[in-house]
This record gives C-alpha cells, structure tokens and sequence, in this order.
C-alpha cells in the first residue's frame, strides 16, 4: 500500500478575519451595514465624554478632595489631547494596511485596542501612575479610535455609492452620539462603585473596557463589503459635473501629490478648530457671558443641547450633501459660521441669551457635520478604491485641530484676563480670529477642483490594487 503526499488544499472557506471572508454573499441588504457600523461609533464617541472623568482623577488619593499629590487638570488634559493626535496618527499610517486586510480585522483590532486602553488606564489608577493613562487611554485607546473610526465610513462609502453623504453621516453620528450614552453611563458607574477607598474611576475603566470591546467586536463580526462592482438595484452613476463626483479612482499614496488633498485637509482643519475649542469651554464661556443669568446647572443643559446639535449636524447636514454636493455644503459651513462667530459677542453684551444659544447650537451643528461630510468628499474627489486610506491620512487635520483649537480658546482667554479684559468679555478676540479662519477656509474650499486625469489609475492598476 503506497502513501501519497496530498498538495495543499486550494479551496475552501478564506480565513475568517481576511477581507474576502466579509464579502457579502447574494440577498445581502446593505441596511444591514449601519448597525455594525455604529456598534463601533457608539462605542469610540466615548471620547468625546471623558472629561467626566477629570474632576474624578484629581482626587484619586483624596477621595472627597485633591490631595497634594493628587494629578492635577492639567496633567490630565494630555489624556484626551493624546488620544486625539493618536487617532490621527494611526487612522493616517495604517490606511494602507486598512485597505489591504478589510474592515472585519481593522474594527476587530480597534476593540481590543479601544477596550485594553481602558484596562491598563484602571492599573494606571490604582498604582497612580500617570504614564500609563497616557499609554492607556492616550496611546493604545487612541489607535483604537483611529482604526475604528475609519473602517466602518470606508465600508459605508462602498454600500451607498448613491447617498454618500447619509452614510457617513449615519455613522459619524454614533460617534457625536456616544457621549451622550458614555457621560451619564459613567457617572453612574463611577457613584456605584465609590467607596471610603476608592473614588470609582478605575473600576469604571474596567467595566467600560469589557462592554465596549464587546459592542465592537459584534460590530466587526457583522460587518460585510460589496462585491466587485455592486451597486444599488437601478442606480446609474452620475458624472454630473458641479458635483465633482469622479468615477476613477486615485491611489492612496497618488493622493498625497494631489493639491486636493491638501487643500481638503486645510478645510477639515480650520472647521474642526473653529468648533472644538469652542466645545470644550462652552459651559464656562456662557456663565461667564451671562454671569447672573446662568446656572451652573443651566449651563450644563447647554452642554448638552450643543452634544445634541453636533450629533444631528452629522446626519442633516452630510445628507444634504448628497442634493447640494459637498462643495456647497462647506461653503455654507464657512460662510455662515464666521458670521454667526462675528455675531456672538453682540449678542453676549446685548444680554440675548437666546441668539447666543441658537448661534452655539448652528455652529456646533456644522462642525460635526463637517467631520461627517468630508469622506464623501474624499469619495467624490478620489474614487471608493482607497477612500478610508486617504480618509485616514486627513483625519491628522483633526488631530492638529485637537491641539490648536484648545490652545486658541484657552490661551488667547488668559491673555485677555490678565491683561485686565473683562472675563465676559474675553473670548470676543478668539470668536473673531475664529471668524478669520472660517474665511481662510472658504477659500480653500473655493480653490478645489477636479483631480487631474494623471492622477488616476488604469484598470490594470486597479485590478492589481498596485
């Protein structure tokens, strides 16, 4: 009886965390995508609720008060500056890698790092080693909000060739969103674990690093792609040229020789740091306009009520998108927002409590929004083929932003108190360099055109992805 040795099996399943195990077989509803798309947003928005934490994290030796060795804010404002400058980052240096594995590995990857961040953050407090926030949540939690943050926009892009614009900003919505879950969620985990030993922070980590590496890893598991060249049941592209919608495509790194791209970058920049500076110190900033009008309590509703608006700005606005196209859309942005920055101050001094809100609200509105139309953007501008590699790259816009935005807010107020200005008064210069810059960012908007035939790749070089 003679033995043979057998070739390697050829066929079969492909393993399941490799891109084509995500291909989404016959019958398969697109709809399906959203879900999973937000089982990830939902879960990363977190970010945006950690400064639930900072008052907390002051009195970790205290417990009822800041201790002299206790971390001080400023200490732990790098924790969420980190993160940030962390997401941009590794959103932009693994774009590649994105694009090659698929969106099942890239989330599946982002929850582990996501959800560890928050682990080693809980050994960070109980031993009280700052390094390890920053490692923690800083470093690994940021590359997880990278990762997780662009894969499931580049896969929603490729679902709704048609409406662009609503995907993404179905998604990014989730994450102006999960603040509005992780805040109170925290706070209440934080009062149940708080003891005579303990203020609760750590024990919170951890429960929040469990969930969320659950809720993401589900989101991973059903995540699925289109196959090659779907589309939408009677859907017929459009080459409608003031929409600037190219069928071709650009490579990722093709992108980077592109004006556009660059010009893009500047207009996510100037929007996001017009906006989230302003995000951080609204509670302060309306106290301090209305100094015997508003509550605390008050102007924690308005905290609020701009969260709300931020998220739904995501939706409206990159939905409208898809009938005014993402030009006009950010022309809007910018042209409305530095009036409206313009405005603000007359408002303040005019004691008009209810133009000020509004005006906070619109603005903040738009600054979500433009996180959330600007992969469409992308899309239209460089195709679908390497869109959340490209989108990772300008996504180190939000991390400059991260740190420029704050830094205006916080320092030019400083400034103008210790020099004598009027603490309601002293954001007025920032609101109008905030003006300036939308308008800088107008043009830049106003000087992007259709990328350069050059620039696109043949249909070899798109079936070799090369």
């Amino acid at each position: 009886m003679s033995s043979t040795i057998q070739p390697p099996r050829t066929s079969g399943s492909p393993p399941f965390f490799s891109k084509q195990a995500t291909v989404a077989g016959p019958g398969f509803s697109r709809w399906m995508v959203p879900p999973a798309a937000l089982a990830v947003h939902l879960c990363i928005g977190q970010a945006y609720a950690f400064s639930v934490f900072n008052g907390p994290l002051t009195k970790v030796i205290g417990i009822t008060q800041s201790a002299p060795d206790d971390w001080s804010l400023t200490t732990l404002g790098w924790i969420f500056s980190l993160a940030i400058v962390c997401l941009g980052l590794s959103a932009a240096f693994a774009g590649k890698w994105l694009e090659h594995v698929g969106p099942r590995r890239t989330m599946f990857t982002a929850a582990c790092c996501f959800g560890g961040g928050f682990l080693v953050s809980a050994l960070g407090v109980w031993l009280h080693q700052i390094v390890l926030l920053y490692l923690g949540y800083g470093v690994l939690g940021g590359i997880g909000l990278g990762l997780g943050y662009v894969s499931p926009v580049s896969t929603l892009i490729r679902w709704f060739p048609d409406r662009r614009g609503m995907a993404t900003g179905m998604a990014i919505m989730g994450f102006g969103g999960g603040a509005m879950i992780a805040s109170p969620l925290s706070v209440a985990l934080m009062n149940h674990f708080q003891s005579a030993t303990s203020i609760g922070v750590a024990e919170t980590f951890i429960v929040l690093g469990i969930v969320y590496f659950i809720s993401m890893s589900i989101g991973s598991l059903a995540i699925r792609v289109p196959p090659a060249d779907w589309k939408p049941a009677g859907w017929t592209p459009t080459t409608t040229s003031n929409k600037m919608i190219s069928r071709n495509h650009v490579h990722i790194d093709e992108a980077l020789k592109t004006p556009q791209f660059y010009l893009i970058w500047l207009v996510l920049f100037l929007n996001v740091t017009a906006g989230i500076g302003i995000l951080g110190q609204a509670s302060v900033m309306i106290q301090e306009s209305f100094k015997e009008t508003v509550t605390v309590a008050s102007a924690a509703g308005f905290v609020g009520l701009l969260s709300l608006f931020n998220m739904g700005g995501r939706f409206v606005w990159a939905s409208a998108s898809d009938w005014v196209g993402r030009k006009n859309t950010y022309f809007i942005f910018f042209a409305l927002g530095a009036v409206l920055y313009l405005l603000v101050p007359t408002f303040a001094s005019s004691g008009n409590i209810a133009l000020f809100v509004l005006s906070y609200c619109v603005i903040l509105s738009m600054y979500g929004g433009g996180f959330a139309t600007v992969p469409a953007y992308l899309a239209d501008m460089f195709g679908t083929a390497f869109v959340g590699g490209i989108h990772g790259r300008l996504l180190t816009a939000w991390a400059a932003a991260g740190v420029a935005g704050p830094v205006l807010v916080n320092y030019i107020r400083a400034y103008e108190v210790a020099h004598g200005v009027a603490k309601a008064d002293a954001y007025n210069m920032t609101l109008h360099i905030m003006a300036v810059l939308l308008v800088i960012g107008f043009v830049c908007n106003l000087l992007v055109k259709r990328v350069d035939n050059k620039h696109y790749m043949s249909d070899a070089q798109l079936a070799s992805g090369n």
